[in-house]
């Protein structure tokens, strides 16, 4: 069953007008209705492309959080072969939130992590909705670590609201955790790309995204804050998060401009989980390109220009 968004109301009329009678057909062989709903499918294709040409920063937002989308799991799963889950921190616990491991992508052997959200209600739960414990960014920490000693491509997957709040997580430093992995980006040296496939939320984020190479597919959003926590302290109402989605510029193609990301991944029409395949395929190659442009530079090289990249952050776009 589709799940619709609010603003994809009209769609879902057209395309439940279009199954319905299909259903009708399938219970009566005598009747045909396939050019009638053929020609429903049509209009439907065509809302569907004018409702996704301009989306809004606040619907680009509900689009990346859309609970059908690829998650991490199924870019591995898709992407990689011979992934081999490496789990815990080696101090307090496993935070199912992060996902990572040992795997092939192609014929080169790497190292794969990323923020898992779960697709249902329970995996949701076991997986805090992607919003990782410092137990997760020291898992990563330990992962990077290891892939900078064996000399392994490193490439992460970012989807998640933001770092997890609760009270168990301050007192266990989640802050320093998030501060370690963020330096621990800026200090492999190894070839490291990251692509944000769904929400980039905050230093949970930015813990996994500190690369050579950042890619956003087309409708994932990145910033510093969530629009409804941004509207929150700003205008003390959380509805107000379209006005804050607005300003905080956090789509593909705003941080494109200014800079934080190197390329925008194309989304099928109607987002990520309309064609999740063709999703899955345009991801892989973009991450073989990013890798490719970073094969033949040295150790030194690397961590040099990924300093040099994230000092300059932010000149691009600044006068418009």
């Amino acid at each position: 069953m589709t799940i619709y968004l609010d603003f994809e109301k009209p769609l879902a009329e057209i395309e439940g007008k279009a199954e319905e009678l299909r259903a009708m057909a399938r219970a009566s062989e005598d009747m045909d209705v396939e050019a009638e709903a053929g020609a429903l499918d049509k209009k439907a294709a065509a809302l569907l492309r004018d409702l996704y040409k301009n989306l809004t920063p606040w619907r680009k937002c509900q689009v990346a959080r859309h609970p059908e989308r690829p998650h991490c799991k199924d870019y591995i799963e898709a992407l990689f072969t011979e992934f081999t889950a490496l789990a815990g921190d080696r101090n307090f616990a496993d935070d199912q939130a992060v996902m990572g491991g040992l795997a092939r992508f192609g014929d080169r052997p790497v190292m794969v992590i990323g923020h898992e959200k779960g697709h249902d209600t329970k995996s949701r739960i076991e997986r805090n909705f992607g919003m990782a414990r410092p137990e997760g960014y020291r898992k990563a920490i330990r992962l990077m670590q290891m892939a900078d000693r064996f000399g392994l491509p490193l490439i992460t997957l970012v989807d998640t609201p933001g770092a997890y709040p609760g009270k168990g997580a301050e007192e266990r430093g989640q802050s320093e955790a998030i501060a370690r992995s963020t330096e621990t980006c800026l200090r492999v040296g190894v070839p490291f790309v990251s692509v944000i496939i769904g929400e980039g939320g905050s230093g949970g984020a930015v813990a996994f995204a500190s690369a050579d190479r950042v890619a956003m597919l087309e409708h994932s959003v990145y910033s510093v804050i969530s629009p409804e926590g941004c509207a929150s302290i700003l205008w003390k109402d959380a509805e107000k998060m379209r006005e804050a989605a607005e300003a905080l510029r956090l789509t593909a193609q705003d941080l494109m401009r200014l800079g934080v990301a190197d390329r925008v991944i194309p989304e099928p029409p109607g987002g990520a989980h309309r064609d999740r395949a063709a999703t899955l395929k345009a991801v892989g190659e973009a991450i073989e390109e990013m890798l490719a442009e970073l094969d033949g530079k040295d150790r030194a090289a690397l961590i040099r220009e990924r300093r040099r990249k994230f000092l300059k952050m932010g000149d691009k776009g600044l006068a418009a």
